[in-house]
């Protein structure tokens, strides 16, 4: 799968750890940024490029990774086609897409450590969407108050 990655300043180091562990696991990884460390470094300007690499088919899946991961979810969800959410949690990371289509994972590094975010990248990773119809239906809805809100 190709997968896009980037944070802030606070998620700088665990974003390394992210690139690594995907590559080992099959995944090809674009880079959007930083690449190297600044504090100055906001999640905006990263969660943008991202998300935007999602939406328009460049990458499969996008994770972003701030201090608390919700900064980089509020952010990236502004992009139309996304939808992020903030996974703390192994069931979240995969129930995420197979019920939600969830395409972009936001972790936070100052909640979780390498150990967790191995498992959650795991689990967002492996999953797959299951199209059931409550689920279709559901991502229907979602879809539909993109298009019209303005």
């Amino acid at each position: 799968m190709r997968i896009s990655v980037a944070a802030d300043h606070n998620g700088y180091e665990l974003k390394n750890e992210i690139k690594k562990l995907l590559r080992q696991n099959g995944h090809e990884v674009i880079d959007i940024g930083p690449h190297s460390m600044d504090p100055l470094d906001d999640y905006p300007d990263y969660a943008k490029p991202l998300a935007n690499s999602v939406s328009t088919g460049d990458t499969e899946r996008g994770i972003m990774v701030c201090g608390s991961g919700v900064g980089a979810s509020v952010a990236a969800n502004k992009v139309k086609g996304i939808r992020a959410a903030v996974c703390h949690d192994i069931y979240s990371a995969h129930q995420g897409v197979e019920h939600d289509n969830m395409n972009v994972l936001c972790l936070g590094s100052r909640i979780v450590g390498s150990e967790v975010v191995r498992e959650l990248v795991s689990a967002f990773t492996s999953a797959k969407y299951t199209n059931e119809e409550r689920h279709a239906r559901r991502l229907g809805k979602v879809i539909d108050m993109e298009n019209n809100f303005r």
